[in-house]
């Protein structure tokens, strides 16, 4: 975990200190540091990256913009760093290819633990390897395809961001049962306690978006008020 590639990409050069002093006592070695969009992009095509921190207003361009210029070099977990708080900021950070959001002022600490589960858990989807029966999990509008990563929906293929797939992977396993946002934000992004409702409910309507004929009224992933979501099988519709 501390071999991991770590850019961090802000203009307050004091944080840029503070955090890579942090990350320094927990034992990362390889951290880069940008104070432009341009030098971010600079780094990560030399050095490559694991993880991203990036901030959303940047002197040349701001993160929303240069996020999805680092999804075409890099598949690195990209954790937003800002003191923009509005829900539609958050939602933006997630459209652009963001997979975390920390407002600032913020506890280093918190953000080396979001940066550790992450790493935890990787960045790719297992691979299906020799002839074994790929693993599958079938709800008749839709099947996932964890062997894959993939989400089949009426047959054809459909591109669903990592966090969200594998949001959906955990409901799959989970058929018909109710879990809590701050449960489903511990099992998949693994930080118990660091997790915001807005994170989940983001992400539940980027696999609402794939799997429902009407995002709005859904009949697969439902709401259940005041407890959760469920993700309901075919036969219980």
């Amino acid at each position: 975990m501390q071999d991991a590639k770590i850019v961090l990409i802000d203009d307050e050069k004091s944080i840029l200190q503070m955090l890579e002093i942090t990350l320094r006592k927990e034992g990362f070695q390889r951290i880069y540091t940008a104070t432009t969009a341009q030098e971010g992009l600079h780094l990560l095509e030399k050095h490559g990256a694991d993880i991203i921190l990036l901030d959303v207003m940047l002197p040349d361009k701001t993160g929303f913009e240069l996020c999805p210029k680092i999804r075409e070099l890099s598949d690195a977990h990209i954790i937003f760093v800002t003191a923009r708080t509005s829900d539609f900021d958050v939602l933006t950070g997630f459209a652009t290819g963001g997979d975390d959001y920390v407002t600032k002022p913020f506890n280093p600490l918190e953000v080396v633990a979001r940066i550790k589960a992450r790493l935890r858990r990787g960045t790719s989807f297992p691979i299906h390897k020799g002839n074994d029966d790929p693993i599958q999990y079938d709800f008749g509008h839709f099947l996932v395809n964890e062997s894959a990563g993939e989400l089949i929906v009426n047959g054809e293929s459909v591109t669903c961001p990592a966090q969200a797939f594998q949001l959906l992977l955990y409901l799959c396993k989970h058929p018909n049962i109710v879990f809590s946002k701050s449960q489903l934000y511990d099992a998949v992004w693994g930080l118990d306690g660091f997790g915001d409702d807005s994170t989940v409910m983001v992400h539940v309507r980027k696999i609402r978006e794939r799997i429902e004929i009407d995002p709005s009224d859904p009949k697969h992933l439902v709401t259940i008020r005041g407890l959760g979501y469920k993700l309901l099988k075919e036969r219980a519709l």
